[in-house]
């Protein structure tokens, strides 16, 4: 009967803030749970660590680095990246708080339907790459693409790709205190499993194995313990494709071993390199073979895991040898509870088993049945008896010549080197004349096609197996034909567009994008294309045709260049205008009264003098209209009360005099200057009143 382990951390608040309601799944190094966020009030993936991570000497290191690359990895946002929200230690517990992604994980689609179809893998293996693009941008290397790490969300089958940043914690840390490495074995790079060394081309390996698998539905590289299949990663090329499922074309064959070449040198830079040869190969392939997926039964694979979910090596790398060392040296630290163990098969030179009778050759006859041992009869009759067996070792040893020389030659013929010609040269030829010359060496063809930047089309370029390799009399040899120089047409509208609609059109083109220097630009807005230039410098114009891949820089525009604004106070409109044109810069005038500036004449701007625009902006200036002038009232004859305020209200001020001394009768009869009819004076100026 099986045992009910109930998980301590379930229904715990860690942090106080995460309250744990189930535990999702649990792997070699973190176990996932399903929290609430009780201070936001949603639901998110909690990961945390296994205690034995912190623990000894390295613990510090580890938490260290743990929340360095949980910032590093918190930083990075794409749709397709699983979002980090939150990270800290709670006592013992190292933790992750994660987007929760409601689906299943690539592992689980490919044990339930085996193969995937050709476009939907290349749809997976597009959305990895995509997602590991962004990263890479960003200095940042996840080290363990997996299936169980692509997740499939349920309701719209997007992908997402988790967990970047805890296996390089990991690593950093016990590669400097123990010599492992640690990663999935199945998907490990060689210059991982060898070196402990990796860089973006580390994943661009682990996403070709990935995408190998679901191809074929199986795993390129099985054996019984995990240093089987790390030493056929270091060893072994990743055999095609092809060779399971015979119907793929050759353009999938060369992705994959463009993905997974040992040499990283020989795989894309980063998996923006490797995400253009992708869309490369699913733009040259044929929507029936997108459509169909390779006719194999889900598979299980062998992998040596001390965890279900999570196939992790550990591995004491001694220095695995490469082909021809004797076959390298490579130790293993297993985990806990992981016993490695290597089982070694052995056969004959010939691979089969030889039987011969028991006993021949071995026997002497007894004595006769009716005499004694040393009678003359017995002895007569015995005598030839005894050379007829003595004859059978010599016989025998000539059957046994003879057929070992007829079965020599029946080796050499069939299965040894009589059995192979070489391919003869048929490159660098028509494919009629290539077809005639494997039919005289009694060969069979089977065509290809391909792009070929060298090789005019119709010619043959590549042989598989290649010329002068060996090949069994009557076999068949893959012959490629050249479609020429794969060209594409450069889109219109891309100059005047902005940025990133200029870059999505070219990158659906299936060209390259790079940027020259930003420019300034009076029109122009800011981050739209000014100008698109091909390698050889001449105008990436529209229609045009060339090699796809080809990179279009474009230059993109800064906006309007930044310029010092110039005082135009005290000069007339016209000067002003003059003055700011030269610098760029437009005018809008307003005008205004002034009791002390000349009418005509600038009295104020906006912005001021010294301050920064940009040419195209407009500075507003404000032109004195000189002094307001105002209509006088008459206040004659008005008490001078009432002709002081009629003065107030109309916009002077006044002063009353009294000429005459007294004033009895308090009434204006005299103003300087005079009102009515028209009279005028500036605003604010004194009306002197003489009362009586």
């Amino acid at each position: 009967m099986g045992a009910t382990v109930t998980d301590p951390l379930v229904g715990r608040l860690v942090d106080g803030r995460y309250e744990v309601v189930s535990r999702l799944a649990r792997g070699g190094m973190a176990t996932v749970y399903v929290a609430v966020d009780r201070r936001l009030d949603r639901d998110v993936a909690l990961k945390v660590m296994h205690p034995h991570l912190a623990d000894g000497a390295s613990g510090a290191d580890f938490i260290a680095r743990f929340r360095r690359e949980a910032r590093t990895a918190a930083r990075l946002a794409h749709p397709g990246l699983v979002s980090v929200f939150d990270q800290g230690v709670d006592g013992e517990t190292s933790y992750l708080t994660m987007e929760l992604v409601t689906g299943v994980n690539l592992r689980h689609r490919i044990g339930e339907q085996g193969a995937l179809t050709v476009g939907e893998a290349l749809r997976i293996g597009e959305a990895v790459l995509d997602a590991l693009t962004a990263a890479h941008r960003n200095g940042l290397v996840h080290r363990d693409v997996k299936p169980e790490n692509v997740l499939l969300a349920a309701e719209d089958d997007r992908v997402k790709l988790a967990d970047f940043g805890l296996a390089r914690a990991v690593t950093e840390v016990t590669s400097t205190t123990t010599g492992t490495v640690l990663g999935t074995v199945a998907y490990l790079a060689p210059e991982l499993v060898v070196r402990g060394a990796s860089d973006a081309r580390t994943d661009v390996y682990a996403t070709g194995i990935l995408l190998y698998e679901m191809l074929t539905g199986r795993q390129p590289f099985t054996g019984a313990t995990p240093i089987q299949v790390a030493f056929q990663h270091v060893n072994s090329d990743v055999p095609a494709p092809s060779d399971l499922v015979p119907w793929l074309p050759s353009e999938v064959d060369e992705l994959v071993a463009a993905l997974t070449a040992r040499d990283p040198a020989d795989r894309p830079v980063d998996a923006g390199a490797a995400l253009a040869l992708l869309r490369r190969t699913r733009a040259a392939l044929d929507p029936v073979v997108l459509g169909r997926h390779a006719d194999v039964s889900p598979v299980v694979p062998t992998q040596h895991a001390p965890e279900s979910s999570d196939e992790d090596l550990a591995s004491a790398l001694g220095g695995l040898g490469s082909e021809g060392d004797g076959g390298g040296r490579l130790g293993v630290a297993a985990g806990r509870d992981e016993q490695v163990t290597t089982t070694l098969a052995t056969v004959n030179g010939a691979g089969s088993t030889v039987a011969l009778p028991i006993g021949l050759g071995t026997g002497a006859p007894g004595p006769t049945a009716g005499g004694s041992g040393g009678s003359p009869a017995a002895t007569d009759v015995a005598a030839p008896r005894r050379s007829r067996w003595r004859r059978w070792p010599a016989l025998l040893l000539a059957v046994l010549l003879v057929g070992g020389i007829a079965y020599g030659g029946w080796w050499y013929v069939e299965q040894g080197p009589g059995a192979y010609t070489t391919v003869p040269p048929i490159t660098a030829q028509s494919e009629q004349q290539a077809l005639a010359v494997l039919a005289s060496h009694g060969l069979h063809g089977v065509r290809t096609e391909a792009y070929d930047d060298v090789a005019p089309a119709g010619q043959v370029f590549r042989a598989n197996p290649a010329v002068g390799q060996p090949v069994r009399k009557a076999g068949t040899v893959t012959y490629t034909v050249s479609r020429g120089v794969d060209l594409v047409t450069i889109p219109d509208g891309v100059v005047g567009a902005m940025q990133a609609d200029a870059e999505k059109a070219l990158k659906a083109a299936g060209l390259a994008v790079a940027y020259g220097p930003e420019q300034w630009h009076d029109t122009a807005a800011v981050g739209s294309v000014l100008s698109a230039t091909l390698p050889d410098g001449a105008a990436a114009d529209p229609k045009t045709q060339v090699k796809r891949g080809t990179t279009v820089t474009l230059s993109l525009s800064k906006g309007p260049a930044p310029v010092t604004v110039t005082t135009v106070v005290g000069a007339t409109l016209d000067q002003a205008t003059a003055q700011l044109a030269a610098d760029g810069l437009k005018v809008a005038a307003s005008e205004a009264f002034s009791d002390t500036v000349p009418a005509g004449t600038v009295m104020d701007q906006s912005p001021k003098a010294g301050s920064t625009a940009h040419r195209g902006d407009t500075v507003q200036v404000t032109v004195s209209k000189g002094q307001e002038m105002l209509p006088v009232p008459n206040v004659i004859q008005m008490k001078a009360d009432k002709a002081t305020k009629t003065l107030q209200d109309a916009g002077f001020t006044v002063a009353v005099t009294y000429p005459l001394g007294a004033h009895p009768l308090n009434t204006v009869y005299d103003q300087t200057p005079s009102g009515g009819n028209g009279k005028t004076a500036p605003r604010g100026s004194t009306i002197t009143l003489s009362v009586v």
